[in-house]
């Protein structure tokens, strides 16, 4: 009876244990896993006071300001409400995927970013396909920076070149890829990316190139266009006509390598005439 006694208790602990055990099972099969996801947390940022509304880091003309390390974790954890604080899709200016057409997206992808809708905000094969190109061709022609990183950069960071600033824009592309659909994504990188000749935004850029809005763009002011972010202040039009149509050779060919036009259809882009606003 003494025996019995001395291991009752360890019996009840067991017992207690297994209760516990069966419990959080019962509760993360039951959803409770949704704690832990990134979408109850973009939720929960809704109830923190709302933000200050600031232009994208790359429309900043002043010394910009450096945010300190809560507020950088703050932005990694809330993305949606640090994303709706730089980006007014309200904006009238602003301008939907569905409003511009196919051949303007496929230009950027072609040029930008080939591998977009399969890569989950870095990738690495683009890196080493645009290092060997770059090489074999003697100058940039392709960049390493996915859509992804290109538009974390342009809405949050500075031209720091440093080992934090490159491990805040991982952090921060693979957050937007698990918080955006991938045409939320190209939508935002087409509106705040810079084409030169002070346009901000492919809204401004179809304007003021071609007078234009972005849905009536032809396949050669699409070509041209999505050439332009590459170097935005040497490949402008307005700068050198030359150079812009040489981009357009490059953005033309990517798109028949990636499938998206024939070689008949690139060929005859190139020889239609362009008519600039200005």
């Amino acid at each position: 009876m003494a025996t019995r006694r001395r291991r009752s208790p360890k019996r009840l602990i067991r017992f207690l244990f297994f209760l516990i055990i069966l419990f959080l099972a019962a509760y993360f099969l039951s959803g409770g896993l949704a704690v832990f996801s990134s979408k109850t947390w973009q939720s929960a940022g809704a109830f923190l006071p709302r933000p200050t509304q600031s232009v994208p880091a790359n429309e900043m003309t002043d010394e910009v300001h450096h945010p300190g390390f809560s507020d950088r974790l703050s932005r990694v954890i809330f993305l949606r409400r640090a994303v709706e604080s730089r980006v007014n899709v309200h904006d009238p200016h602003y301008v939907r995927l569905q409003d511009t057409p196919n051949s303007l997206q496929q230009a950027v992808i072609a040029v930008e970013d080939r591998r977009f809708y399969s890569h989950h905000g870095f990738d690495f094969e683009g890196i080493a396909r645009a290092t060997l190109v770059n090489l074999q061709s003697g100058e940039i022609e392709e960049g390493a920076s996915t859509i992804t990183q290109q538009l974390v950069k342009n809405l949050f960071l500075s031209h720091e070149q440093s080992f934090g600033r490159k491990a805040e824009e991982f952090l921060l592309a693979l957050d937007m890829e698990w918080n955006y659909s991938k045409d939320e994504i190209l939508e935002m990188y087409l509106n705040t990316i810079y084409y030169g000749s002070n346009y901000y935004g492919i809204g401004a850029a179809s304007e003021g190139y071609f007078g234009k809005r972005p849905r009536e763009l032809a396949l050669p002011e699409s070509a041209m266009l999505a050439g332009l972010p590459n170097a935005p202040s040497l490949y402008s039009p307005y700068v050198d006509f030359i150079m812009a149509k040489k981009r357009q050779f490059i953005v033309l060919d990517a798109m028949v390598s990636c499938g998206y036009i024939d070689k008949t259809m690139a060929e005859d882009a190139k020889i239609k005439p362009l008519y600039l606003a200005h």
